[in-house]
């Protein structure tokens, strides 16, 4: 899906250099349908950026691009390269054919080999967290996010993530004690947590490692007006 519908936005555009001189991508004369999926694949970057409360300057500064291409993307001015579609992904920590969600035509289906899923780079990485993303939901209003997570000898605590929507954790190896709000929770293999993200939680006493255990986020898409 991502060459196909990268093919569409590349080939109907012509490059200039704007006046930072960064390579721009005009449209060309083909019409309605260039301007169409530049105004789609903009307002899911927006989308994705406001969901993880990040500036436009962040953002810009972590994919490597001037906060001006970085708003003429967002606003549907420009249809952004591959190779800026790819530095937004990795800033975002999304797989990139998430912003095609709302062109892709076919039903959503995602599947991904034991061990190749996505390498994600998330708050809890800074305390040893390994998180591996297992699917992508490419649309409509309910996301769905799974993941493998694993922590080491080099993982440490971490009770403070907090975000939007409800999560579902099984425990697959290993002892931990997860904490959420005030309240803890042993969990061994089989054991299994459903609870409000919002509240701050994590893994707070690593008993027994390496222990793994999937998480999987569901949260409501919020689409911008």
């Amino acid at each position: 899906m991502r060459d196909t519908a990268a093919g569409r936005v590349f080939s109907m555009t012509t490059l200039k250099r704007d006046d930072s001189g960064e390579r721009n991508e005009e449209t060309s004369e083909a019409g309605a349908a260039p301007l169409k999926l530049e105004a789609a694949i903009g307002a899911e970057v927006r989308r994705l950026r406001k969901r993880q409360d990040m500036t436009m300057a962040a953002l810009a500064e972590s994919a490597g691009l001037s906060q001006g291409m970085l708003s003429k993307i967002e606003t549907g001015q420009t249809s952004p390269s591959l190779a800026t579609l790819s530095g937004l992904a990795e800033a975002l920590a999304v797989p990139i054919s998430a912003f095609f969600g709302t062109l892709e035509q076919s039903r959503d289906v995602s599947y991904v080999p034991a061990g190749q899923g996505l390498g994600i780079d998330r708050r809890g990485t800074r305390a040893g967290h390994l998180y591996h993303l297992l699917g992508h939901s490419l649309r409509g209003e309910l996301a769905v996010e799974p993941y493998m997570i694993t922590l080491d000898r080099d993982s440490e605590p971490y009770e403070e993530f907090r975000h939007a929507g409800m999560e579902f954790i099984h425990m697959l190896t290993g002892r931990i004690v997860y904490r959420h709000g005030e309240r803890l929770f042993p969990l061994g293999p089989g054991d299994s947590l459903f609870f409000d993200a919002l509240a701050p939680h994590g893994p707070s006493k690593l008993l027994e490692l390496p222990a793994t255990y999937l998480s999987v986020i569901c949260y409501g898409r919020q689409r911008d007006g």
